[in-house]
Parts: structure tokens; sequence; C-alpha cells
């Protein structure tokens, strides 16, 4: 089948798209759709040939394209969210690296019957875990916070490390003489220049941005060539240093307090999905079928050793001493699937051999997609089993994500806190997060039902929504991607006074039905009594004191906003709902100034 190559660019894009919705329905990692694609496009249909569309143009792209990848996801790691784990991450990076390195190296040697150059090459790509099927999974088995934030660490560090390895083992492979002498220096170099540009890049960037040097409306574009040159620049001092620049660039700009530096991730989140679903489908098209069933007894063995000997030494040597349990260990050990780094890495060194003229190079990449195919899978659909039995599931999430509010919101966030709640609060004013974080609130800076959002925010333990916020145009976005992840009867949202914030345009009847937290209470209502200091006030109801004696005696002056039972259980007041707190129970309401001064 021949396609013109605007068509097939055309082509990928759709089914990308179509790979990314089918995964966010079906609720497993877009990695399995997107393979799939890339199998039917490329031997499947023969209509796609990578090579000879992008031709020589092909791997820069792919190499460009994973340095912005990292990039975004090294933006998500503030070292505040690593609590007492540090150790664990380090030793899983480093010393598990190694550990992984050298026990699958000879297994695949003897098992797949490679040389030992291919095996160990092969053993340090899939050292790498990865972002892009970690946090999707995550989200899917809920595992404890440590886990989850040790995971997720992990894959986005391991990542530039993993690639180092692979180009320590090329050299290796490729120099004749003095060669461990010669791998020696290239590592020192690499870590060397790595390290030094991404910090020197980091700190300048953030200067940038914080003296506003650069118009708002040029900031994305400005961070966007930041990356590339960054990346390319330390590559042209020590070859593949570029993804451990990146890196630590974001993580130096992650980190720094006086950086605003998260209203960039909305254009960075669009734009690494395009990039992980048209790479995964491009590089998934130069497998060959055949290629993967030849190989399919032999590398099923190697993934035996992979999952059930190396990683198991690997987690239990590398958190020896932490404060995790052995059960949080054993699950960190069963999550450890491989992503598009690998396939990307696998990809640009097969070639590379090619060109150095080394035999069998394209089993590395038949290899490396097994791989990915076979732990993405049986990981998914294993990984919740596992952790119900090992007493390692969150419970059923009873925790708040408030989107926006601002005083009020904060108001609110702080009393269910109090009440030991779990809460997170989001927004997209600034402002409003920075004094959220002064009071001590958990927040996510952004639409919490972006992309980034997705792969970054922490959400274990929630289980409600409350969309307070303003933003007319983005509240039913949020709104509507709650109700599908969590449940229509878990996301509420105030009301308006006014409709029109939806002139030109009806919200669904879904949507509509939301509305009507607080007892219809509009958002106006709410900002302009806490603006006139009302506080949030909780009254116990007792026999002698029931809830109609507590009407009496606010009357107008409260809005009853939920009420707690004595299973720790919150109602919430919503129009349309039965809400009836009976004696044993604590009212929570918003008091106005002039009732508190007169109580």
């Amino acid at each position: 089948m021949n396609l013109e190559p605007v068509i097939l660019l055309v082509v990928i894009g759709v089914m990308s798209i179509f790979s990314q919705i089918l995964a966010y329905r079906l609720r497993i990692p877009a990695i399995l759709p997107l393979l799939v694609s890339g199998l039917l496009l490329g031997p499947g249909l023969g209509a796609l040939n990578s090579d000879l569309l992008f031709g020589d143009l092909l791997f820069p792209i792919v190499s460009l394209s994973v340095a912005i990848i990292l990039f975004e996801g090294a933006l998500s790691l503030n070292f505040k969210d690593l609590g007492t784990h540090g150790k664990s991450v380090r030793n899983l990076c480093t010393l598990g690296t190694l550990i992984s390195w050298i026990v699958v190296a000879p297994a695949a040697y003897y098992i797949i019957g490679v040389s030992w150059e291919m095996a160990f090459l092969f053993s340090a790509i899939v050292t790498v875990t990865g972002p892009t099927v970690v946090i999707p999974m995550i989200r899917a088995v809920r595992p404890s916070s440590n886990v989850s934030q040790i995971l997720r660490w992990e894959g986005i560090i391991i990542d530039p490390i993993g690639a180092l390895l692979a180009v320590l083992v090329f050299e290796y492979i490729i120099v004749s003489n003095n060669a461990l002498t010669h791998t020696l220096f290239v590592f020192g170099k690499t870590v060397f220049i790595g390290s030094f540009i991404g910090v020197v890049s980091g700190f300048v960037l953030g200067r940038v941005l914080q003296k506003s040097l650069v118009p708002e409306y040029l900031v994305n574009t400005t961070v966007l060539i930041a990356v590339l040159s960054t990346f390319e620049l330390s590559n042209v001092f020590a070859h593949e240093s570029g993804l451990l620049a990146v890196t630590i660039m974001g993580i130096w700009l992650a980190n720094k307090r006086d950086i605003n530096i998260d209203n960039i991730l909305e254009f960075k989140e669009t734009l690494s999905v395009l990039l992980i679903s048209g790479l995964f489908i491009i590089l998934a098209a130069r497998i060959e079928i055949s290629a993967l069933l030849d190989i399919a007894h032999s590398g099923v063995l190697l993934l035996l050793v992979m999952l059930f000997v190396a990683r198991p030494i690997n987690v239990f040597l590398s958190t020896h001493g932490s404060k995790l349990r052995w059960q949080e260990k054993f699950l960190i050990t069963w999550m450890s699937p491989r992503g598009i780094v690998a396939a990307a890495v696998s990809a640009l060194f097969a070639l590379k051999l090619e060109l150095v003229g080394f035999e069998n190079a394209d089993i590395l990449v038949t290899l490396v997609f097994f791989v990915i195919v076979f732990t993405v899978t049986f990981q998914s659909l294993t990984s919740t089993i596992v952790a119900n039995l090992l007493g390692e599931r969150e419970p059923i999430a009873n925790g708040f994500l408030i989107f926006g509010g601002s005083v009020f919101g904060r108001m609110l966030a702080k009393e269910l806190m109090e009440r030991g709640f779990k809460v997170k609060y989001a927004d997209t004013n600034w402002e409003a997060i920075s004094a959220a974080r002064m009071a001590g609130i958990s927040t996510y800076f952004g639409n919490p039902s972006s992309e980034h959002a997705r792969r970054t925010m922490d959400l274990t333990g929630i289980g409600n929504v409350l969309v307070l916020s303003p933003y007319q145009q983005l509240n039913p976005q949020v709104t509507q991607y709650f109700q599908y992840v969590l449940g229509e009867d878990k996301v509420f949202g105030v009301s308006f006074n006014g409709k029109k914030g939806f002139e030109g345009h009806l919200p669904s009847e879904k949507y509509m039905k939301s509305l009507g937290l607080f007892s219809n209470t509009s958002y106006s209502k709410l900002a302009s009594a806490t603006a006139k200091g009302a506080i949030i006030k909780t009254t116990a109801i007792t026999n002698s004191f029931t809830y109609e004696d507590y009407q009496e005696m606010y009357k107008e002056n409260c809005i009853p906003l939920f009420y707690i039972t004595d299973k720790e259980k919150v109602r919430l007041n919503i129009k349309g709902h039965e809400f009836d707190p009976h004696a044993g129970t604590q009212l929570v309401s918003l008091i106005n100034a002039a009732a508190t001064e007169g109580s």
C-alpha cells in the first residue's frame, strides 16, 4: 500500500488520538493500542515505512522528542514530594540499575543466544521503566503513597541513567583498543558535561522567567527552544549526555521556589502526548511481527528472569534499611513496566550498530519491544490483584479534590483536613495556589483534568471532587472528566447567578445535574460572604439541639455545607438530595459575620 507522505502523517495523527481515546475508555496504558496501531500500519498493512518516510531525520526526531518528554516529566519532580524516600530512589536508580544490568545480561546471552556485547547493551536499555507507563498503572492500582512516590520518581530519574549506561556499553563495543579506559573516560565526561550544562541552563532559564524578560505569549516557545538547545549543546560536548542535561534542567526549575514554571505545563503536556503517541507508532511500524514470534518462547524465559530474579534483587537491596514494609517492597518489585524511552533508545542504537557493521542489530529492537509488550500487559492485568493480596491497595477513597473557590475553597480544604480527610486543592490562579501552600494545603497548579495532571498529580485517597471555581468555561470540562473517572455521584459544583458564561454554548445535561452544591448556593454568594468575614463553624447536633433548632438559631445567616456522620462519612448539602443531620452528627456550615458577632 503506497500512500503520500502527507496522508501518512495525517494517518499517524489520527491513529495516535484514536489509540489515546481507546486507552482512556478502557483504562489501560495507551502504549498498548499505540503498539497495535504501529504494527497494523507497518508490517500489517505495509502502509508505513518509517525509514522511508522520514529518512535521515527519523532518529534526530526521536532523540529530540525523548528529550522533551523527559524534561516535562522532570518538571513534576519536587523534592518535597520525595519525603524520606530519597535514599531508596537514589539506590534504585544507581545500585539497582547496575544489579539489573549485571543479572539480565547473562540471561540474554544464554537464553536468547545473542553475543555478549548485544546482551549487555540490551540489558542496559531495559533497566529503564518510564513515567508514560508507570503513572497510569499507579492510578489504576491505588498503591500507598510510599509506593506511588518511589515508583514515580524512579520512572523519571532512571530514564537518562539507563540511556547513559547504554551509551557506555555502546562505546565499549565500538572501541577495540583500551576499551575499558575509554569507557570510564566517556562516563566521567558524560556525567560532568550533562550535569554542568543542565544546571547552567536551568539557572539561566529560571532567571529569564523570574525577570519576565520574555513576553507571556512567548514563554512556552522559549522554554521549548531552550530544552532543545540544551539537549543538543550537551550532546555536542559529550555524546548522548543531552538526556541527562534536560532532566537535571527540569528538576532544577521544578525545585526553585520563586519561579512560576507550572504555567508552561499545559503546552508541554499537549506536545508530550503528541510525541509519545506518534513516536510509538512510528517505531512499532519498524518491527516485524514474525521476528516477535520467533523469540516468543525464549523471550518469555528471559522475562521471567527479569521480573522474578533481577527486579526482586534490585528492589530489596536498594531499599535495605528503609522504613518500607516488605509488602511495599514487593509491590514496587511487581510494578516495573518498560515504556517509550526504552523503545526509542533501542531503535537509536540498533541503527548505530548497523552503521558500524554489527550483524543482527535488529534483534535489539525486537527484544526490547517484546519486553515492553509483555511487561505492560502482564503487570497492568495483575498489579491490582497483587496489591489486594498484599493489603497494600488504598481503601476506597474518601478524600476531596477542590477546584478553585479562592478564599472559601481554602477554608473548606482546611476544615476537611482538620477532620482527617485528605484534600488536594487545584487552581489555575497562581496567587490562590500560593496562598493554599502557605496554609499547608497540598496543591496542584493548573487544570486538574489535563493530561499533565493525569500523569503527575497524586490523587491517592481522593474520591470526591468539588468544583468551586468561577471559571464557567473550564468547570464543565473538569466536571465531566471526573464524572467519568470517579462517577457522577462523586462530582458536584456550585451554581452561578446567571448563564452569561454559557452564551452560545449549552452545557450537557449531565453537567447541569452536578450543580447545586451547598443547596444551590452560587459562587458569588460564597465569595461575598467570606469577603465580609464569614467563617466555617462546626456544631454538634444532639437530641436536645436538633437541626431544626440550629436553623431557627441562625435563620438566613448560615449556609449548611455538610455534616459528618458517626461513621466519619461526609454528607454534602446538595439541592435535590436528602440532607438530614441527626443526633450524633457534626454539622459544618458557613456562618455570616453578623451571626458570629452576635453569638
